[in-house]
């Protein structure tokens, strides 16, 4: 990832058009490390889920920044991201990646779920929260995820007490995990192991999530 930290360090200090057109090539030469970069993790990701993103370039998001109704007028992304989208609907959720000089990270999970999908997560954990604390305190999912992440509300949900045993849980309207390399580590050679290793490692945590979302309050499968 050497051209694409590269690249980014001199684009935080660079951001406008005249330079960016100056060094397109250079930034061509970063685009194509990081398709191939994202290829080799849909293939990874592949050896053990069921990915719907049809391509390591295809899961790449534009490095142009939509400004009409942002205050920051700079025209590009200091960082470079995707995501990949897992198969069908019984495999909910998705794997993030973000690659940027001193803030790189990747993670998974449920980013802004629909209200419907939200409130029947927290009918399912008000039911039963312990297939989800128990996959939160996978061993494996630990090395790279100690913490549940997410944005929260100050109060309980409307519809739920705020002394439920598990309103530490019923008051995320995100959930997902997220871990950070050191420059240091995205520039080592093993680096895109260590990336599908961390996305293998949010398993137990996808499993009980999309569990929650396929069945109903019973048990019983809500997929056809």
């Amino acid at each position: 990832m050497e051209k694409t930290l590269a690249f980014l360090k001199k684009l935080q200090s660079n951001n406008n058009r005249d330079w960016f057109q100056d060094n397109k090539e250079e930034y061509q030469e970063s685009h194509e490390e990081m398709a191939e970069f994202a290829e080799r993790l849909l293939k990874g990701l592949n050896q053990f889920d069921e990915i719907e993103t049809a391509s390591g370039k295809k899961s790449l998001y534009r490095i142009y920044r939509d400004v009409r109704f942002s205050k920051n007028k700079e025209p590009y992304k200091t960082n470079r991201s995707g995501s990949f989208r897992r198969l069908g609907e019984s495999r909910r959720g998705g794997y993030y990646f973000s690659i940027q000089p001193g803030n790189t990270m990747i993670g998974g999970g449920f980013y802004a779920p629909s209200t419907e999908d939200l409130n029947h997560i927290r009918k399912q954990i008000e039911l039963d929260a312990e297939p989800l604390r128990s996959a939160l305190k996978n061993k494996i999912l630990n090395t790279f995820y100690p913490d549940l992440m997410g944005e929260q509300l100050k109060t309980a949900p409307r519809g739920f007490e705020k002394d439920d045993p598990n309103i530490d849980l019923l008051r995320y309207k995100n959930f997902y995990l997220m871990h950070s390399f050191s420059d240091k580590e995205v520039l080592s050679k093993d680096f895109p192991k260590k990336v599908i290793e961390g996305f293998k490692a949010i398993l137990p945590f996808f499993d009980v999530m999309t569990n929650y979302l396929t069945t109903d309050l019973n048990g019983e499968s809500l997929i056809d």
